[in-house]
C-alpha cells in the first residue's frame, strides 16, 4: 500500500475516502486507533492508503478536488 494523504482532520479524510470510493478506488485509513494513546485530542495524523496501482488516479482525484496532501 502507498500513502496518499496524511491529516489530523477527520473531515478531510472522510471526504477524500468518499471521493475515492466514487471513483472505484479502494482505500483505507491507518492510525485510526491512535486516539486511545492521544486521549482523543487529534494530535496524531491518520494516513489514507491506496494500492500502488491506484496511486496516480487517486492523486489526480485529490488534486482535482483541492484536497491538501501534506497536512
Amino acid at each position: 500500500m502507498k500513502e496518499l494523504l496524511r491529516s489530523t482532520d477527520p473531515t478531510v479524510l472522510a471526504f477524500a475516502s468518499a471521493l475515492l470510493e466514487g471513483e472505484d478506488i479502494d482505500c483505507f485509513q491507518l492510525d485510526v486507533n491512535m486516539s486511545i494513546l492521544e486521549g482523543g485530542i487529534g494530535i496524531f495524523p491518520r494516513r489514507l492508503m491506496v494500492h500502488p496501482d491506484d496511486y496516480d488516479p487517486a492523486l489526480r482525484v485529490m488534486r482535482d478536488n483541492d484536497i491538501p496532501l501534506g497536512q
